[in-house]
């Protein structure tokens, strides 16, 4: 998993299903900058690729959630983010 941007992905997969514009709207939110359509899609299909997030496709709208290798790799992720970054607080 790269970067920091498939991290937030998967955190907030794991929250609730959701599709790219409504990533992109948390994303702004926690961080004041929009991602443009594409940064978000192409890392949407890395996940997909891993098999980390799988698509539930509603109509013309896709959403995405977390496959349990998904979860499994959040919590790895979530453990490595904690051991490099709690000591900065």
């Amino acid at each position: 998993m790269r970067g920091m941007l498939s991290f937030l992905i998967l955190f907030f997969l794991s929250k609730k299903e959701m599709n790219g514009q409504e990533i992109s709207q948390e994303i702004e939110k926690r961080k004041g900058d929009k991602p443009s359509p594409g940064t978000i899609y192409p890392a949407l299909k890395n996940l997909k690729e891993e098999g980390l997030i799988k698509e539930n496709k509603i109509g013309k709208s896709i959403n995405y959630n977390l496959t349990n290798e998904g979860r499994k790799a959040l919590k790895v992720a979530r453990e490595i983010f904690c051991k490099t970054f709690m000591d900065v607080i």
